[in-house]
């Protein structure tokens, strides 16, 4: 027990554990929609696309909060643009959005004099520095993320599974877009300075990707992404701290680690299922003339 239990007597490992459990929370909300509708690669670009506004907010001595909103509504808006271009697809919108704000970020942290360690600090984040007030700022940007999965559940649900019959249900399939890449930018913001930008992905992608193959309704991927997410912090910190390595990387491998553990695990049962099923179906030699032989 003392070796379960050791770590989080430490307050500052508290206050990750904490923080952890929100982010997997607004994950959860959000991810589950991206999930659902084959948003992950905007959602790798979101969390890379943050890198100019918090380079930039850095650099000027500004809110990193504020720089990361900047480059999300940049993000989202362009997105958003491209998506209306009948000639240009939507990932190839992304991409370049996603490979021009990188490239942007990289450059302007590059005129930094620590150029390795805001990089690196940057991309990765810092579970274990996470201050009173940034559990505010998570649970302020949990309620929002609540308020609009609540509000937004119909026209979400009809987005994800057919957007024009959204349309013809008077869904308003474009603004339920906008709103959606909205609720995206607000979790890849809220979660950047925990588990930094690169490693968000993980959690956003990661839980509700595990829970699907499980579920049969949107709510209980959302709460099962949020329970798995929540367990990945948990033993992610555990992990990390008896074996020394960077907290925000282990809590997004161990989040990796359920994923593969739930596909291989649903694959085996749905092989096991199928050969019953053939063994049921199969006439017996016996009575296959209704005598036996």
């Amino acid at each position: 027990m003392e070796w379960l239990t050791a770590p989080f007597e430490v307050a500052f490992v508290q206050r990750a554990l904490w923080g952890g459990v929100l982010v997997s929370l607004v994950c959860a909300l959000a991810g589950t929609w991206v999930v659902l509708r084959g948003m992950a690669f905007f959602g790798d670009a979101m969390s890379h696309g943050l890198l100019p506004g918090i380079a930039l907010a850095s650099l000027a001595g500004g809110s990193l909060v504020v720089g990361a909103c900047v480059s999300a509504a940049v993000m989202t808006l362009g997105v958003h643009a491209l998506r209306r271009s009948p000639r240009l697809s939507q990932d190839t919108g992304i991409g370049v959005l996603f490979v021009g704000m990188l490239s942007l970020g990289v450059i302007i942290v590059s005129r930094s004099q620590s150029f390795a360690v805001d990089l690196t600090g940057f991309l990765f984040g810092d579970v274990l520095a996470v201050r009173p007030q940034d559990l505010a700022y998570l649970g302020v940007a949990l309620g929002v993320a609540l308020a609009v999965s609540v509000l937004g559940y119909r026209p979400f649900v009809a987005l994800a599974f057919d957007e024009r019959k959204a349309a013809t249900l008077g869904m308003r399939p474009r603004l339920a877009h906008a709103v959606l890449l909205g609720l995206l930018a607000l979790a890849v913001v809220a979660s950047f300075h925990i588990v930094g930008t690169l490693l968000v992905f993980g959690l956003l992608i990661a839980p509700p990707a595990a829970v699907l193959p499980w579920a049969r309704g949107i709510p209980v991927i959302m709460a099962g992404a949020a329970c798995l997410g929540a367990l990945a912090t948990f033993l992610g910190l555990l992990l990390s701290w008896h074996l020394h390595t960077a907290a925000g990387a282990t809590i997004a491998a161990t989040a990796v680690l359920q994923f593969l553990v739930s596909v291989l695990a649903s694959g085996a049962l749905a092989r096991w299922r199928g050969r019953t099923a053939h063994r049921l179906d199969a006439p017996d030699p016996h009575t296959e003339y209704g005598h036996p032989a």
